[in-house]
């Protein structure tokens, strides 16, 4: 129970990465905001949560939405008081495609879940943490765009990912005089349904043709990581074991970016 008396606000939480660190973080005493668009997932996680002895709130939102976020922190924080952590999970591949193809919309949707969505995210829920004396807040960012430069199409949500670690090093060091601690993880091939989020066309126009060694996840001899382990790390680096950790990346990928970087 090392999260008792703590509050998370976790978005993207009702499935994959989202849901399986809500439910560590409530399993160890914190209390969650779950916050995603589909209130019959958000339900079944708030309601799994609450079955193991937690406590959990269900927030629909749509994280581009700033009338949504505004409102859905304030209800969280009316819930349970008080908010510690700010797990800005949500985010979406949307269309992987040549450059001169990608339509300025799809282009703008996949900025405004990635990056717009993570600004209202910490906008609304960092004074918060500040009133709170502190906290800490933890970004979901990628392989790509970080360590791997070679998924075809992928110049949208690799440029969104990119900018996630900017943005988390740009902030530990402006709200480090809060004792606000700003991390991101680095996820590769992880069991979700962010595929579902996908659109492809034409990505062989934006391939660079190239072989990889078999098993291109070395450390899994291919097999690609869970949901659960990545919910392991976040929850490390919300604790206090964490506490002298600010403004760093973590790839959890199974050494998979070192060998198609």
């Amino acid at each position: 129970m090392e999260f008792e008396g703590k509050v998370a606000l976790v978005t993207g939480a009702s499935s994959g990465i989202g849901r399986a660190t809500a439910l560590l973080l409530a399993k160890g005493g914190c209390a969650i905001g779950v916050l995603g668009r589909d209130r019959a997932k958000i339900d079944e996680v708030v309601s799994e949560a609450q079955a193991g002895g937690g406590r959990a709130h269900p927030l629909v939102a749509d994280v581009a939405s700033e009338n949504d976020m505004r409102d859905a922190v304030e209800d969280l924080v009316t819930e349970f008081g008080r908010l510690d952590f700010l797990f800005a999970n949500a985010g979406i591949n949307g269309v992987w495609a040549p450059i001169d193809e990608i339509t300025p919309d799809e282009w703008d949707r996949t900025v405004a879940t990635n990056l717009r969505g993570i600004y209202l995210t910490l906008h609304y829920g960092v004074p918060h943490l500040k009133r709170a004396g502190g906290g800490a807040v933890i970004i979901t960012a990628s392989v790509n765009g970080t360590r791997i430069f070679s998924n075809p199409g992928a110049t949208a949500y690799s440029s969104t990912k990119a900018a996630q670690v900017a943005m988390a090093q740009m902030l530990a060091l402006e709200l480090a005089k809060f004792r606000i601690r700003v991390n991101v993880v680095c996820p590769g091939a992880i069991e979700t349904a962010i595929s579902e989020s996908t659109t492809t066309r034409h990505q062989e126009v934006a391939e660079e043709p190239v072989e990889f060694p078999e098993g291109v996840i070395p450390l899994t001899d291919g097999e690609p990581g869970t949901a659960e382990e990545v919910a392991d790390l976040v929850a490390f680096l919300f604790s206090d074991r964490a506490r002298h950790i600010s403004g760093t990346p973590v790839w959890i990928d199974g050494a998979e970016s070192l060998l198609k970087g």
